[in-house]
């Protein structure tokens, strides 16, 4: 594994001096995870009333407007107090451990796996955190294509109040994340938690123009998430993520390639991409299938999960010079092959064989296939997309992303 790896290095770090550095673009968009210069192309469409985005852009705005209405949060409202004592440290349960009901007290817990737990939703920053990533991303996009200041500044405020202010902001640690009562008070599998992260840096990257977002905000939360990403590789929980060999590894690199970009750290995301190079070649089997997703029970949904995390780092690689879209590991595998394979049952053309005991959301590979049109010539993945998403296809959010 380790040989293989050195040779990875070797050809990635010479893919480095080949390839354009992408990113570098007009000047006017500093983003990572998403893609500027389609956004620039939209917003040019929008402006001159373009039908073809219009019907997304008017359901971007409604999403936004509904988003004025959320919070501010913070992780100072919950009610149950982390092990710390400290409510600045976030804190959430597992969400596939329930009671054992054959003990008195129910501890400890045990994995029913797929099946939620409903005590997760009294864990508030649980349900809080990704709904403030999901807010500040459609308040930033409007701000962007509206140019309304109204939707930057509620941005601002949800930002500041939940990492920022000194009486209300979280500590950079998830060292209370996805407990198991009875068995543990955090684990490295909470990080899944905090993927939506790369929403926000590059809702920070719209938010950048507007008069709302200081340089002040912008220092403190690149030193926030220089503290976070500290944290994530040097806290034993952290390192125990760093070493899950199924979709959390995946994640836990989008997240760390995510932050070093946003904080400036270019040496430290090409080794990420490196490292996730490897991931790569071992996650997936010689049939381009991911082993540890096919045994969950929700298995097609985890699938698409892996493969999206995969998809995030091919996207953010580009800043680094790193061309992750047609690399071929050493044991032959690459991403390309994999959607191959697995487009077939995102798009719903072919049953999938293994287990699924939710009905699956074809929302889940929307992204996967909208990058394959742009990166592997897949010239129906767009129609798929239509297809599936059927009389809500002019309203979806890809329109304006893509």
């Amino acid at each position: 594994m380790k040989g293989s790896l050195k040779i990875l290095t070797v050809l990635i770090l010479l893919s480095c001096q080949s390839t354009k550095v992408i990113g570098q673009r007009s000047g006017k968009l500093n983003l990572f995870a998403l893609n500027a210069k389609a956004l620039e192309s939209n917003k040019a469409a929008v402006y001159n009333k373009d039908e073809s985005v219009m019907p997304a852009y008017k359901q971007l705005i409604k999403d936004a407007d509904k988003a004025l209405k959320f919070g501010p949060v913070s992780v100072m409202e919950k009610t149950n107090t982390p092990p710390s004592g400290d409510k600045h440290d976030y804190m959430s349960l597992a969400p596939y451990f329930w009671p054992d009901s054959s003990k008195p007290n129910g501890l400890p817990y045990i994995r029913k796996d797929g099946q939620t737990n409903p005590e997760v939703k009294d864990y508030k920053d649980k349900d809080y955190q990704p709904k403030l990533c999901e807010h500040v991303q459609s308040l930033a996009l409007a701000y962007y294509f509206s140019e309304n200041e109204v939707y930057a500044e509620h941005a601002t405020k949800l930002l500041r109040v939940w990492f920022l202010d000194a009486e209300t902001k979280m500590n950079p640690n998830l060292n209370y994340g996805q407990a198991i009562k009875g068995v543990n008070e955090g684990r490295g599998a909470g990080l899944i938690d905090t993927r939506h992260y790369v929403k926000l840096v590059d809702a920070i990257g719209l938010l950048k123009s507007s008069k709302s977002w200081k340089t002040a905000d912008q220092k403190e939360m690149q030193q926030w998430f220089a503290e976070f990403l500290n944290w994530m590789q040097t806290s034993k929980i952290g390192m125990d993520e760093m070493r899950a060999k199924n979709n959390h590894g995946a994640w836990y690199d989008v997240q760390r390639l995510a932050l070093s970009l946003f904080i400036d750290s270019m040496d430290l995301a090409k080794k990420i991409v490196i490292n996730a190079a490897g991931r790569l070649d071992y996650q997936m089997d010689e049939n381009s299938f991911f082993p540890a997703e096919m045994e969950r029970t929700i298995s097609l949904h985890y699938t698409a999960f892996v493969m999206n995390a995969f998809f995030h780092i091919a996207q953010m690689a580009e800043k680094t010079g790193i061309d992750f879209w047609n690399l071929t590991t050493p044991s032959g595998k690459s991403l390309q092959k994999a959607f191959t394979v697995l487009k077939p049952y995102f798009a719903d053309e072919k049953n999938w064989e293994g287990q699924q005991i939710k009905a699956y959301d074809y929302e889940d590979g929307y992204m996967l296939m909208m990058e394959a049109y742009k990166h592997y010539k897949c010239k129906d993945c767009e129609q798929a997309v239509e297809r599936l998403a059927d009389d809500k296809a002019p309203r979806l959010r890809i329109k304006l992303l893509y």
